[in-house]
């Protein structure tokens, strides 16, 4: 058997290794696997890709990259927060983006007579990922406004540079000279720029509540860059996982879309979360509750039947395993207690699976919006843990809230509806939540984890 055979094998293994691997990762329970899967995946294509025949490399400088690689990987690993995951991932689709840019440039730069379609194509993704996840990194971490970042002419602005980049892949000689090489080179570097700055064109007025449908699609973009990149090298490894990425961020985008009854491009263009925008329950006065943890337990202790509502706040708080003692103190009582995920929770696609994961929340108390919202009919206590916008009923029947029209968990149907909260302050939607006044709501002010804490004591001398 050839080489270039033996090779062109591995590189069908480890696809093969990545779609078993994807598919594992569809559900909590194997998604570990699928990891491990996927990565040893991609090893075998990194092993058949150094030794592929007749290719020089160095590997001085390859086992340098993978030295100072592996090194702040394993920092990422041990120091970043369930919290910051949404930002890592940001940054990881930034940073693939950025990859598929370098190694395609690269090529162009030393073999001019590479395809310049293909060249351009890779690179224009890959800039336009590397800016855009950047600009969401930011939004996610607080450099940025979290808010839509929006001004006079925005769109137009954008449709211009799309409409110039789009020119100059096509057809560069209407703008330089294509006769030599220096005119697709000058067209090479104008396309870079043109798609760092529509990077962030497109990622700035898109606002934090729809940072889980940004990441995805953000994802989607490195794919596509990769998988470009694969055909202007002719690597099989690469135009396969590069396909995979992106077909599967895209149906990832889909599902979020889904989650909030929204279209792609009311997403990217809507500009929700604006400063100008806000629901008509904005303003209005509420009549708010506040209790105490002692008087949340004494509710809790009449209830049979508890749905806990995780969010972005109980992230905030790392109170993931204070929240599971919680639950199975109140098991231990005799009570059912279930959890209700809803699709765009959190920052991130997942988000919530993640945090419970974590802090061993049995995946068979873990229900979805559909499976859920039925529930809530017959139950005695919703318990909200720093969810906002995914509970708020405006979504329901005011025309005039940014969030109308998604589907929500039906919380205000349970009997008693307990909200913890740091301050009034609005979900990432930027309105706030009617269901704050509602008569069978009550708030439990503070740090997620502290009321938990102080919660669970209160819960084990009843």
């Amino acid at each position: 058997m050839e080489a270039i055979q033996i090779t062109n094998i591995l590189y069908l293994i480890s696809a093969v290794a990545f779609i078993f691997g994807i598919k594992r990762l569809s559900h909590p329970k194997t998604a570990r696997s699928g990891n491990l899967l996927s990565s040893l995946g991609m090893l075998i294509a990194i092993i058949a890709t150094l030794t592929y025949p007749g290719k020089e490399f160095d590997f001085t400088l390859i086992l340098a990259g993978v030295g100072i690689g592996a090194v702040i990987g394993a920092i990422f690993a041990t120091r970043v927060q369930m919290t910051e995951m949404p930002q890592m991932v940001a940054i990881f689709n930034g940073l693939g983006g950025a990859a598929s840019a370098f190694v395609a440039s690269s090529e162009f730069l030393s073999s001019p007579n590479s395809p310049f379609i293909i060249v351009c194509l890779s690179v224009f993704i890959g800039s336009l990922t590397f800016t855009g996840s950047f600009v969401a990194f930011g939004k996610l971490q607080g450099f940025i406004s979290g808010r839509a970042v929006t001004f006079k002419g925005q769109q137009a602005i954008n449709a211009v540079i799309a409409l110039l980049s789009v020119s100059l892949i096509l057809a560069p000689g209407l703008f330089f000279d294509s006769s030599m090489y220096s005119g697709y080179l000058n067209a090479f570097f104008v396309i870079i720029v043109l798609a760092l700055i529509l990077g962030v064109g497109l990622t700035i007025p898109i606002g934090g509540a729809d940072m889980p449908v940004v990441i995805s699609l953000l994802n989607s973009y490195s794919g596509i860059a990769a998988a470009a990149t694969g055909f202007l090298i002719s690597n099989n490894a690469l135009i396969i996982s590069g396909s995979l990425v992106g077909a599967s961020g895209l149906i990832l985008t889909n599902i979020m879309c889904k989650g909030m009854n929204r279209s792609l491009a009311n997403v990217i263009f809507g500009a929700v979360g604006a400063e100008s925008e806000g629901g008509s329950s904005d303003g209005k006065e509420m009549n708010i509750k506040s209790y105490s943890t002692t008087e949340a337990a004494m509710i809790l202790d009449a209830a049979e039947k508890i749905i806990i509502v995780p969010g972005y706040g109980l992230a905030v708080a790392q109170a993931q395993h204070v929240a599971r003692e919680v639950a199975e103190s109140l098991e231990a009582m005799g009570k059912t207690v279930l959890y209700a995920i809803h699709p765009v929770a959190g920052r991130m696609p997942g988000h919530m699976n993640v945090l419970l994961a974590e802090a061993n929340v049995s995946y068979d108390v873990l229900k979805d919006l559909d499976e859920i919202n039925p529930e809530f009919e017959d139950c005695d206590v919703a318990l909200i843990l720093g969810a906002n916008d995914v509970v708020n009923p405006a979504a329901r029947h005011d025309q005039s809230s940014p969030i109308y029209g998604m589907p929500i968990l039906n919380v205000d149907k349970s009997r008693t509806v307990i909200i913890n909260k740091r301050s009034m302050n609005p979900g990432f939607a930027g309105v706030q939540n009617e269901l704050f006044g509602y008569d069978n709501s009550i708030m439990v002010f503070g740090d997620a984890k502290d009321m938990l804490n102080d919660l669970l004591k209160e819960v084990k001398e009843l």
